[in-house]
């Protein structure tokens, strides 16, 4: 018996340091994404509902598919909706393997996806693409709520159950020209590097003023303002200024986030919050 309790004690020591890098890891967590961590138990911010009052412009755009009839949606290609009333009430997007294209009707609160049709890939998702597609057809209404300063879509049946929740594609403040005004707290607007990225595309192109640089982007839906760029490549002359551009190359790929600074100008961070390039916004012809 007393062996029992001196393994059960050792098992106990050897465990704890792993809780407490446990709870540090996810108070970590917490702080990035901006939530108290002391009142967090203590005090949620509740889901908010919100009046509407502009449906073309308040349902306009990406929303990401996060969760369906009440669970997570994990797929191989990241599930998004977008609505384009510009295009005569069309939708187009992706159910976690195919790209989807159909058409909606809405009436006040009521909405309602039509005529869908997809590319036909074959994937292995833990969320099935004809369970998201059978969701779909079965929408009739539709309410909106913000939280965090995110934006949610909820997809209720006829019943009024909510079947489906989106969630704002919330980097349109990234979408744009830009600027490079520094590269790891250097000031290098006098080098006249720009990008312009597109994260409805999600593509970001640039002009290092030597060579030409393009690449993509990723997002991740679990995450606000979560933004990566990859697949980065550009041009290949030699110029005077190429260390700079270098480091912004290096700077792009270590990205993880950003955040607004002020009316014109963004931050972009990488994983340990740390700014690694400050975008200022410009016009371009």
């Amino acid at each position: 018996m007393r062996k029992y309790i001196v393994f059960a004690l050792l098992f106990a020591l050897l465990m704890a340091p792993a809780t407490m890098d446990a709870r540090k890891k996810k108070d970590k967590k917490m702080e990035k994404r901006g939530v108290d961590i002391e009142n967090v138990n203590a005090v949620e911010q509740p889901m908010q509902e919100v009046a509407i009052t502009n449906p073309a412009q308040q349902l306009y755009g990406e929303w990401d598919i996060i969760s369906m009839r009440k669970k997570k949606v994990y797929s191989l290609e990241r599930a998004y909706l977008y609505l384009d009333f510009k295009g005569g009430n069309k939708v187009y997007g992706n159910n976690g393997c195919n790209t989807i294209n159909g058409t909606f009707q809405l009436s006040g609160n009521n909405l309602k996806f039509n005529d869908f049709i997809s590319t036909e890939e074959s994937c292995r998702n833990v969320t099935s693409e004809k369970s998201i597609m059978h969701t779909l057809a079965d929408v009739r209404r539709y309410t909106l709520q913000t939280q965090y300063n995110a934006q949610y879509m909820n997809l209720m049946n006829a019943k009024g159950t909510v079947i489906m929740v989106l969630k704002r594609h919330n980097l349109d403040a990234m979408n744009g020209a830009w600027l490079i005004k520094e590269i790891n707290s250097e000031n290098v607007s006098e080098k006249g590097m720009r990008v312009v990225v597109d994260a409805v595309e999600q593509t970001i192109h640039g002009d290092t003023g030597c060579n030409i640089i393009n690449g993509i982007i990723t997002l991740d839906p679990t995450k606000d303002m979560a933004i990566q760029f990859e697949d980065l490549h550009s041009t290949e002359y030699d110029c005077e200024d190429i260390d700079y551009e270098t480091d912004l190359l290096l700077a792009l790929e270590t990205t993880e986030s950003c955040k607004r600074i002020n009316q014109n100008e963004m931050a972009l961070l990488d994983n340990k919050g740390t700014i690694v390039l400050v975008l200022q916004h410009i016009n371009l012809r």
